[in-house]
Formats: C-alpha cells, sequence, structure tokens
C-alpha cells in the first residue's frame, strides 16, 4: 500500500519546511541546534500537522544520531527498557540516540518518571511531542530538563506554498481558487491539507480540481476542539473576554465554536449566570434575570434551538453596562469575615422575643420602618464606617 502523500512529501532537511522561522530561521534555535550539531531535549508543542515529527527527524539525520520513535498511545514498559539498553550501547559506541516520543502527554507520571535518570546523563536525548499544554501534562522534572518549543498553527499562505509544492511534484491540477478553498478548510494542519488534495486528486481523475470537490474531500473538518483541553480553557477565556469588552461579534463567534465542537451549552449558559454578576452587577441589574431564563430556556429546549437563546443573551451581556462594584464588595466582605469571623452584633441589631431581652438591651432603637437607619449603625463598632462600596 503506497504511503500517503502527507508522509511521501514530508521535508527532510530545515531548507524543505515551510512555516515555524521563529524555530527552524536562521540563527533560531533548531538553525542552531543542526548547525553546532549539539541536540539537546525539547518538548514540542503545538496543533496537530505543524511539523513536530518532521522537525524531530531533521534534528535527528542533520546531528547524526540514532533517531528511535516512540508512541505514547501503543508503547509499553518494555518498549523504554528496550530503548535505553540501545541507547546505553550507541553511548559505549560513541553514537547519540534521539529518543522520539510522540503524543508524550500521554504516558502518565510513572512512565515519564522512568526517563529521567537517562535523560539526566544524557543516555537519550528525548524529543517529545505535544498537542496539549506541557505545564498541565508534562512532569516538571521533565520540562526542568527540557527546552519547550512552541509551533504555531501555519497561516493560509503557508499552507497555499505546501500544497503548491504537492501539486507540482505530484502533477496534480489544481487552479487558485480550489487552492484557496483547501487551504481555508485545514485548519493550520498541513497533514490534513496534503490528505485532502490527496483524496480530491483521485476524484478528479486527472481532471483540475475544482471548489466542490476539495469541499468533498474535506467533508465537514471537526474543530480543534478538546473539551478537557488547553483550547477549552482558550475559548471560553475569550467569549469571556469578548463580552467583557462589550464585543457581542467575537462573543457569538467564540461560542458558536464551541457549541459546533460539542460543547455542553448548559456550560455556557452557567458562565453568563457568573458574568451577569460578576461584570455587570449594579450598572444593569437586570442582566441577571435575563442570564438566569437563559439557563432555564437552555435546560427545557436543548440544541440547536436554545443556541438562539444563548445568541440572545450573550448579546444582551456584552452590549451592558459593566460594573464589577458588587464583586469587588463581596470579595472585600469575606476578607473582613475572615479577618474578623467572632465580632459580636451589636445589641440593637439582635432579635429581643423576651422582656429580658429587651430588658438588656436587644434589639434597642430599632424600628420597623423601611430604610430606617440605625443610630449606632449595623456593623460592629470595630468596622464602623466601613463601606465596601465608596
Amino acid at each position: 500500500m503506497p504511503q500517503p502523500l502527507a508522509e511521501r512529501l514530508r521535508p527532510t532537511s530545515l531548507k524543505e519546511v515551510v512555516g515555524q522561522l521563529h524555530l527552524v530561521g536562521g540563527g533560531k534555535i533548531i538553525d542552531q541546534i543542526i548547525r553546532q550539531k549539539q541536540p539537546t531535549s525539547l518538548i514540542l508543542w503545538g496543533p496537530p500537522g505543524t511539523g513536530k515529527t518532521t522537525l524531530a527527524r531533521i534534528i535527528a539525520r542533520e546531528t547524526g544520531a540514532e533517531f528511535i520513535e516512540l508512541s505514547a498511545v501503543t508503547a509499553g514498559k518494555a518498549d523504554v527498557v528496550k530503548t535505553v539498553e540501545r541507547a546505553e550501547q550507541n553511548r559505549r559506541l560513541g553514537l547519540t540516540t534521539i529518543l522520539f516520543v510522540d503524543e508524550i502527554h500521554r504516558f502518565n507520571k510513572a512512565q515519564q518518571d522512568a526517563f529521567l535518570p537517562h535523560v539526566e546523563d544524557g543516555t537519550i536525548i528525548l524529543i517529545g511531542a505535544t498537542t496539549e499544554n506541557p505545564s498541565f501534562e508534562v512532569i516538571n522534572p521533565l520540562l526542568s530538563r527540557a527546552r519547550v518549543l512552541v509551533l504555531e498553527p501555519l497561516t493560509k499562505d503557508e499552507l497555499t506554498a505546501i500544497i503548491k509544492q504537492a501539486a507540482k511534484s505530484e502533477k496534480i491540477k489544481i487552479p487558485g481558487k480550489a487552492m484557496n478553498v483547501l487551504a481555508e478548510l485545514s485548519g493550520g494542519d498541513a497533514r490534513v491539507a496534503l490528505g485532502n488534495l490527496e483524496l480530491a486528486a483521485q476524484l478528479a481523475k486527472g481532471a483540475p480540481i475544482t471548489p466542490q470537490l476539495v469541499e468533498t474531500a474535506a467533508q465537514n473538518r471537526l474543530p480543534g476542539y478538546d473539551k478537557n483541553g488547553e483550547q477549552h480553557y482558550n475559548i471560553i477565556s475569550a467569549f469571556i473576554k469578548s463580552m467583557r469588552g462589550g464585543d457581542a461579534t467575537a462573543a457569538l463567534y467564540y461560542m458558536a465554536r464551541m457549541l459546533q465542537a460539542g460543547e455542553d451549552p448548559k456550560f455556557i449558559a452557567r458562565r453568563m449566570v457568573v458574568f451577569a454578576s460578576e461584570d455587570i452587577g449594579l450598572a444593569a441589574p437586570a442582566a441577571l434575570n435575563v442570564a438566569v431564563s437563559t439557563f432555564l430556556a437552555v435546560e427545557r429546549i436543548g440544541m440547536p434551538e436554545c443556541g438562539i437563546n444563548l445568541s440572545h443573551c450573550a448579546a444582551v451581556l456584552a452590549k451592558s453596562p459593566k460594573s464589577r462594584q458588587s464583586y469587588d464588595a463581596w470579595g472585600q466582605a469575606q476578607a473582613l469575615a475572615k479577618q474578623y469571623p467572632d465580632l459580636p452584633v451589636p445589641l440593637g441589631l439582635r432579635n429581643a422575643p423576651t422582656k429580658l431581652m429587651k430588658d438588656l438591651g436587644y434589639g434597642k432603637g430599632a424600628k420597623w420602618t423601611a430604610g430606617y437607619k440605625h443610630p449606632d449603625g449595623f456593623l460592629p463598632p470595630e468596622l464602623a464606617g466601613t463601606d465596601l462600596f465608596a
């Protein structure tokens, strides 16, 4: 069975790499590693199809190191032991061993710990690839022994360049309009772009590829969104910040991305209920009613129709005036309660259901009058004059 197009056209040198110039450009870290022929342990963090495996292989090839590749999805302890034994043999022969672990975040703590002594003593150079934030998925001892390099999604222009190279190499006819659609549908992922190009070429049967064929080949690309991963937190953060900044368009865009990726609409509704009090509060108290009503509507209606309710609410919250006065006051009130947890309630504010309690001064000076201000105030004497809303 022939190799996929993405594998056949994988770059074998830095000059063939498209994108990631902040890492591979002249004088940048990977360029320096290769020029000095001194490989070092790295964690390559970035979305799929941005060149993590390619760069690891190029580093090994250009520095003359043996390249051993493991996938954390399928590898077990026996594979790690075998790799270390091979690396020790290479070391005795004066050879460098680069161990590339794809999806290193899928190794548990104990498995990651197993690499530590061998990375520390130089038996292996570890290059790990991950689509997840290493801060959360890679143990600190490994992070301290490796450089974390961040790879960015490929731009539309970079994807277009890759598609052009592939089309020329494989003699595929793809006019500019179809190429533009293909780049847009690939989501910054070169592997997706080349896979769709290959399928579209098969469907075209030698004829020029049309935009319609590209769309047929691509189908509906799944959004790059993991409800338990960093992208989840990045997008909900952007959603909240957009509402806070009054940008209803951006808020709806991020919300649409979450819903299209399968996010629970109740999660979004809950965040808007919190937002209504936290960021709008006293500036537009009715916003909380809108948010709570939206949450109830989401529970009763469900997707896809409740998207309309969510959109309505997000637009209202984004366009509402903002005030954090009540939110900030609540934080200060909690701090006061923690600092003074046992101050006696002033006598004038205490309940006085018996004659004895009245004789002792319980409830003294209090009146059943709306808006009545007690002459001694309502706070314990130690906090007299405190105003959380001043």
